[in-house]
């Protein structure tokens, strides 16, 4: 018998329950799933949410894995309590979310949406025709998981699309990396699109000089993590019109305060980090397939390099 522990907030296992039994089920795993930590040196795995409370590991004497329930990890890696592998949650509901969010928000830019739809006060403006996507180009940083599924799906709309990663790797785009990369991807983006981990290396990624090397009128997209945009900066740069346009889903603080001024900046669109969330119908088969491997000694998928911090 596999004892697993749910440890997220109370309102969660309701609806998660019926998902990890069945694909738990489905891989021929007997388990017993608690929300309970009561007896934590019986426990073998924990699917973690830090919002259930759970912070520190060192009962957990038969602890074999740590599996988030969110695709971030920043509020778990630095953890010293968890001893055991780490693996952050990607799972085809998130991927598709973020696709479909990511995908939504560029078309909304690309073909100047707002200027009509928000501006319904009888004045007929057809002076100015969107480009075709193949004239349009995206950046998108960060080619992991979800940054390559956002990047193929905006290829397969027509857009001319490149991609920058911290380190090389293989794409079947235009690819740049590094430093000097990420300023040359910066230099040919109409729209770029931040999908970064957040880690001391990407911390103000997007810095008054890395947004004075966007073309005039570009267009911010943040769905990845608050702390890759210097705030100032960026609300600098909007002011002074440089940056046609930001939409930004996370922030350092959330939920966003009230008095900040993205929520009034009229080049701002803010959302309250819904660009994509975990879906207990498939994130619960990412769960179970962890388990199974966790029990064959297969590898574990999606572990976290703790020294890369993701």
């Amino acid at each position: 018998m596999i004892r697993l522990l749910f440890s997220a907030p109370e309102r969660d296992w309701p609806v998660w329950r019926p998902h990890l039994i069945r694909a738990c089920a489905a891989r021929g795993i007997d388990v017993a799933i608690t929300t309970n930590a009561a007896h934590p040196a019986t426990v073998d795995y924990v699917a973690y949410n830090p919002g259930g409370g759970l912070t520190d590991f060192t009962p957990f004497t038969s602890l074999k894995a740590v599996l988030s329930l969110w695709a971030g990890v920043e509020r778990i890696v630095g953890n010293p309590t968890i001893r055991t592998p780490l693996c952050r949650m990607v799972d085809p509901g998130l991927r598709a979310g973020m696709v479909e969010w990511v995908t939504g928000q560029v078309l909304r830019h690309h073909l100047g949406l707002d200027a009509h739809i928000l501006r319904q006060d009888g004045e007929w403006r057809n002076d100015v025709v969107p480009p075709l996507a193949s004239e349009r180009r995206v950046g998108v940083l960060g080619l992991g998981e979800l940054g390559l599924a956002c990047a193929e799906a905006l290829s397969a709309l027509g857009f001319d699309v490149a991609g920058w990663t911290r380190r090389p790797r293989g794409a079947e785009m235009p690819t740049y990396a590094g430093p000097g990369g990420l300023e040359a991807l910066l230099a040919r983006s109409d729209i770029v699109v931040l999908l970064l981990p957040a880690t001391p290396a990407t911390e103000n990624l997007l810095d008054a000089a890395a947004l004075a090397r966007l073309p005039q009128d570009a267009v911010v997209i943040n769905p990845g993590r608050g702390p890759l945009i210097d705030d100032a900066a960026l609300l600098a740069a909007l002011d002074r019109g440089h940056i046609g346009h930001a939409t930004l889903d996370v922030f350092r603080t959330e939920p966003l305060p009230p008095g900040h001024r993205y929520w009034s900046h009229p080049r701002v669109t803010v959302t309250p980090h819904v660009a994509s969330a975990t879906r207990p119908a498939t994130a619960a088969d990412a769960i179970a397939e962890n388990i199974r491997r966790g029990e064959t000694g297969a590898p574990f998928l999606h572990r976290v390099d703790r020294d890369q911090g993701y």
